[in-house]
């Protein structure tokens, strides 16, 4: 093992470009061995205008994704073992959400290195940190292996950068969850007050809010602000999707069919 990162590192000194490389090498603590993987896990897909061929971290993205998923559950498993699956499960997921992967790219210097065209605050771009962590998970897995992978997320990265037992007692906002997962998916959704009722023995008014995803009902909320319907309303949308298979692919089927129509009128 010594006399790999050995070989890795003077080979690295020879690279035109070792510099980007010099930096990744200070977040993740070891000297890469297979260059290409990082090189293609910092490619947003935006760099395709720009001449950049057809290679992007879109794939190291998603392997990314599933060992990040893996080794946090693993964490947390270990961490909390008294816990039920309920409290793993939403907890895991609020480790693993946009949000959480931007300021952690953010956190430890990614975002200075991932190659991108245009603007990094456009609504297309609002994630590229966060990808660009999950496909650098990604890369780190296939070039060190899965021991090592959990490594460098359990020691470089949480217990750096997260405290996870404060992460667990925040209450979870559905709402930009839920949008959240539209914008990448790209599909228009919409939050909508349906109806405002006077409750005169509570002195307020009741809201209902209904979410549409491409035109799809998805699902009511209710609450005595607009914001507590929202984010009941987001909660069951949400819960929805991911249980009711035909409202999945009823929302599918209408985006595509609104992506054809919009080809075919160019």
């Amino acid at each position: 093992m010594l006399l790999s990162n050995i070989y890795d590192r003077i080979r690295l000194q020879f690279r035109r470009d070792k510099e980007p490389y010099l930096q990744l090498r200070k977040i993740i603590g070891f000297y890469p061995k297979d260059i290409s993987l990082y090189k293609t896990a910092l490619k947003h897909k935006s760099t395709n205008f720009k001449g950049g061929g057809h290679k992007n971290n879109e794939r190291l993205e998603f392997l990314g994704d599933a060992v990040l998923g893996c080794v946090v559950a693993d964490l947390l498993y270990e961490k909390y073992p008294t816990k039920q699956e309920g409290f793993l499960t939403t907890l895991r997921s609020k480790l693993v959400r946009r949000d959480m992967l931007n300021k952690l790219a953010d956190k430890i210097g990614l975002d200075q290195l991932v190659d991108y065209s245009g603007r990094k605050t456009s609504a297309h771009n609002s994630y590229m940190d966060g990808n660009a962590f999950e496909a650098l998970i990604g890369a780190i897995y296939l070039d060190k292996g899965y021991a090592y992978t959990v490594r460098f997320i359990r020691d470089s990265v949480f217990k750096r950068h997260v405290n996870i037992d404060e992460v667990s007692k925040t209450e979870e906002n559905y709402k930009s969850k839920l949008i959240e997962w539209c914008q990448k998916h790209q599909l228009d959704f919409l939050f909508e007050i349906v109806s405002e009722v006077v409750q005169p023995d509570r002195n307020s008014t009741k809201f209902t809010t209904r979410v549409t995803i491409e035109d799809q009902y998805c699902g009511t909320g209710e609450g005595y602000s607009k914001k507590e319907s929202h984010q009941d309303a987001a909660k069951h949308a949400f819960s929805r999707i991911q249980r009711d298979k035909k409202l999945y692919g009823a929302i599918l089927k209408c985006h595509r069919k609104k992506i054809n129509g919009k080809e075919a009128e160019d």
